[in-house]
């Protein structure tokens, strides 16, 4: 009777040290844990039953759970509860080894697919720097310098002086409105210029995040969509909490989907549900669709 009693208050330590993760949110996790609880209640009724010398009422020997506990009528007392409660212990522990097992098996699929994304993101980018580095064709023919005037001809008149220019840079908040404003009127060219200009001189601004989310989106809009694809990537890495990183998720999978890389796309988009499940979600199951992404 002790032993099998202390093999039960290990179990229920057991249970008690299970990681919050294998309790996942679905209703047979939740029907699990109610069960757990019975569990523990009926074991707390049998030790003060005990503790007072009295048999356990029959009433307890009916509790739901995984397996039906009828009422037996051989007067074994507190050997056969604690003898049910151990088989019901080992049934709930194998529910939750398969839950676990379904969880890490998931968790391992989810991050190899992060890993994929990361590497073909990475040699979309050497591509795109590998064609711009190639774009200006070398070995020309040097220019040919102006040769000078001749000595008799007469001077060209001066031009008239150039307005003076604006007086250094301007804030990084008046180049970001003026960025929405040229998206908002559809100039991707002007909001690209804007977006530009923050992060050439606004660096280490906080409002950099925003720049680079917006450059993103002028050169979606400009049909850009490998460039598109490494600034939506760079801006999701700038802040993978922050409030542009569901968007910029979204915006990276639509951007890989017209460059046809569908895998990485769907992979996105898994990433996306994943880490944010209560956002984008009609948009990220409508564009899912439009990629045939298998679930």
């Amino acid at each position: 009777m002790r032993i099998k009693r202390a093999s039960l208050f290990f179990l229920l330590g057991c249970w008690a040290a299970i990681p919050a993760r294998a309790q996942i949110e679905s209703r047979e996790g939740i029907a699990l844990q109610n069960q757990i609880y019975e569990l523990r209640r009926d074991l707390q009724i049998l030790q003060q039953q005990q503790y007072r010398g009295a048999p356990p009422p029959s009433s307890y020997l009916g509790s739901p759970g995984p397996r039906s506990l009828a009422p037996q009528p051989q007067a074994g007392g507190g050997n056969e509860i604690v003898t049910q409660l151990l088989d019901r212990v080992a049934a709930l522990e194998e529910q939750v080894r398969r839950l676990q097992g379904r969880i890490d098996e998931t968790e391992n699929r989810l991050q190899r697919q992060i890993q994929d994304l990361a590497k073909q993101v990475s040699d979309l980018r050497f591509q795109l720097q590998g064609a711009s580095a190639t774009a200006p064709q070398a070995g020309g023919p040097p220019p040919v310098p102006p040769s000078p005037p001749p000595a008799s001809a007469a001077p060209a008149p001066s031009a008239p002086p150039a307005p003076p220019g604006p007086k250094g840079p301007r804030t990084p908040e008046l180049a970001i409105q003026e960025a929405r404003n040229a998206l908002a009127r559809r100039d991707y060219p002007a909001a690209e210029a804007a977006a530009r200009e923050v992060l050439t001189n606004n660096r280490v601004s906080p409002r950099a995040y925003d720049a680079q989310f917006l450059l993103a989106q002028a050169l979606a809009g400009r049909k850009q969509y490998a460039q598109a694809a490494i600034a939506y990537d760079d801006a999701y890495n700038r802040s993978r909490t922050g409030t542009h990183a569901p968007d910029a998720l979204l915006g990276l999978a639509n951007s890989l989907g017209s460059l046809n890389e569908k895998r990485a796309a769907c992979d996105t988009l898994i990433k996306l549900q994943a880490e944010f499940p209560n956002t984008l979600r009609q948009q990220a199951e409508a564009e899912q669709q439009r990629l045939n992404c298998r679930q």
